[in-house]
């Protein structure tokens, strides 16, 4: 009986193991041409009439901000994503993709509501435009 208990158990843990040893030696398709993703948690994203403004944090106490063009998140080129997200404990975070080391594409993930304490409001009087302009990717600082 101690052998089936050991043999079974032995097979067990083979099982779970092939498939790590398995994807090692085989790399994917996104690994062999330098593509990865990097997310980070939003602290606040602000709709503005050319963009949205999203600010993250740099190390414990600074804040930066990403200017992220409407036009990236409209047509079939786009490079952007809204996700809107329903209500639950998921705070709003993005996800920046880089392709051979360049910038390729971005998902924002929001919250549904407007009303949730992620969401701010840019003053009617405080122009932006500028920074929205010529804008070719994001460069993430932390």
């Amino acid at each position: 009986m101690k052998k089936i208990v050991f043999l079974t158990t032995l097979l067990l843990v083979l099982a779970g193991i092939l498939p790590l040893v398995a994807q090692q030696n085989n790399p994917s398709a996104a690994e062999k041409e330098g593509s990865y993703a990097l997310t980070i948690s939003l602290e606040r994203v602000f709709p503005y009439r050319k963009g949205y403004v999203v600010k993250y944090r740099k190390g414990m106490s600074g804040v930066v901000d990403a200017y992220l063009p409407l036009e990236w998140f409209e047509g079939t080129g786009k490079k952007g994503d809204l996700i809107l997200m329903g209500s639950g404990t998921d705070w709003p975070h993005m996800t920046v993709f880089y392709k051979d080391g360049e910038f390729d594409h971005v998902r924002l993930y929001v919250r549904k509501e407007r009303s949730h304490e992620s969401w701010g409001n840019i003053p009617l009087h405080v122009n932006l435009d500028d920074k929205f302009e010529s804008v070719e990717g994001i460069k993430l600082v932390f």
